[in-house]
């Protein structure tokens, strides 16, 4: 019955995978009758899988955003690469435990394998350890957990075993630009989301290393910054070459914040934006942002591994240890039982290489660029950030000079309904904007032409 049934469920797999280039991008699925639809009493009797399974993809369909396909702009997502999504199909039927060595050895070679080829790819240290967690906000928590401990450890204070009653205040330093994530890992680590300190930035979005020196020269005892590479809204870097020395003159830990930003230190033409990032104590990065991974994977770079291993290490007395030599995958995550996320990883990196990894970055780049440049041209259209990587912000302004937040909401709502392509807005600096982010692999010249006539089309005469 299982080949059967996973001969089908590829075969409907496929099916969609062929109809994303000419799919609506959004979804215009109502929750209510999809819940309806799907949901009903809990089942009481066995049924055929073969059955549930194309009754699942059916009744899912008007629900599923074409998220893989090469015109979704929205929320820095990228698609999935087909190598990776195979090596994730024969994750799921391996069925591995990706936690240890003697759990699953294939698991834990590849994942250190990924672990060198990431750190050569984007130019840190080659002992820098690697930890393999959901997404950006776990790899931001986990990166941070590491600096905690670092931080506190040199105030003579062990906090995974005496946690935080009593210890040693943690200064915290981000940027007025740091993106949510990097504060839901604050507040789940108990070092708050109010109590840090923000630090200025240029109109571009990046942290000013004056503004920083400034912050810096005012606190005692430990501190994290906390600085990004790739501004979510513009795709600006901070300047980590001048901020790293600030920080660790004063004796501080630097994160960096790099969920697809980072991706830029494989391009040669890009990779002067990431100048600086080899200083920093820890990096995380989003892999099915750039990378193009299916969900859920993203990379938590450490250059201490005592203490990246010290902030996530959990033993109990069932555990069968592994070898000195062998990696522990648990050991650099928040979790025990764990996908084994770097099959798909493993692949993905096999199949571009260095050179084609470099030229799926440089090409969204120069989409992004294509993009702002066509939109620029129309009248009602002005392109707020120098756009030097993915991210392009636009502002649209009514003829009669009215508001041009609800009028930029309109044409967003317009662009969405279109489903031509499919973007979002956001608020940047107390303006409503369209945001584009191209980061698929699969993202051509005909669909961002495509997607910049369609946004052109939807501006209200």
């Amino acid at each position: 019955m299982t080949r059967p049934l996973l001969a089908r469920t590829c075969e409907i797999a496929s099916a969609y995978l062929d109809s994303v280039t000419d799919r609506r991008v959004g979804s215009l699925a109502d929750y209510d009758a999809m819940l309806a639809d799907l949901g009903g009493p809990t089942p009481e009797a066995p049924e055929d899988p073969m059955v549930v399974v194309e009754a699942l993809a059916a009744k899912v369909e008007i629900g599923l955003v074409t998220t893989p396909g090469p015109r979704h702009f929205g929320f820095v997502i990228g698609g999935a690469l087909p190598a990776a999504v195979a090596a994730d199909w024969l994750a799921a039927a391996w069925d591995q435990n990706a936690f240890s060595f003697v759990l699953s050895p294939a698991a834990t070679v590849v994942e250190e394998i990924a672990r060198r080829w990431l750190t050569d790819l984007l130019g840190l240290a080659r002992s820098t350890s690697v930890g393999l967690v959901t997404g950006g906000t776990m790899a931001n928590f986990t990166s941070l957990a590491a600096g905690r401990h670092a931080v506190l450890r040199r105030a003579g204070w062990d906090v995974e075993e005496d946690g935080l009653v009593g210890a040693p205040a943690i200064n915290v330093i981000t940027s007025d630009e740091s993106h949510i994530s990097i504060f839901a890992s604050l507040q789940m680590l108990g070092l708050g989301r109010s109590r840090v300190t923000r630090v200025a930035t240029d109109e571009q979005g990046r942290m000013r290393a004056d503004a920083l020196r400034d912050a810096l020269a005012g606190v005692t005892g430990p501190i994290i910054v906390c600085a990004q590479a790739g501004n979510v809204n513009t795709g600006a870097f901070d300047p980590i070459a001048e901020i790293a020395p600030l920080v660790h003159d004063a004796g501080g830990w630097l994160h960096v914040d790099g969920a697809f930003g980072v991706w830029a230190a494989v391009s040669p033409k890009l990779q002067s934006l990431t100048t600086g990032l080899e200083l920093a104590d820890s990096v995380a990065v989003d892999g099915h942002k750039w990378l193009n991974v299916p969900y859920d994977c993203g990379f938590a770079f450490v250059r201490d591994e005592s203490a990246h291993r010290a902030s996530m290490t959990l033993e109990a007395p069932y555990y069968v240890r592994s070898p000195n030599a062998v990696r522990a995958n648990h050991n650099y995550v928040p979790e025990a039982s764990r996908r084994a996320r770097g099959f798909a990883v493993y692949a993905a990196i096999r199949s571009l290489g260095r050179r084609g990894l470099a030229e799926m970055v440089e090409r969204c780049s120069a989409l992004a660029k294509r993009m702002a440049d066509r939109l620029a041209s129309h009248p009602r259209v002005k392109i707020l950030n120098d756009v030097v990587l993915n991210q392009v912000l636009v502002r649209f302004e009514p003829a009669d000079g009215g508001d041009a937040d609800a009028f930029t909401a309109e044409v967003i709502r317009r662009v969405q309904e279109d489903g031509t392509c499919w973007l979002g807005g956001t608020t940047w600096h107390g303006m409503h904007v369209m945001r584009i982010s191209v980061a698929n692999w699969s993202t051509t010249e005909e669909d961002a032409d495509r997607s910049t006539n369609a946004i052109l089309r939807c501006i209200p005469s």
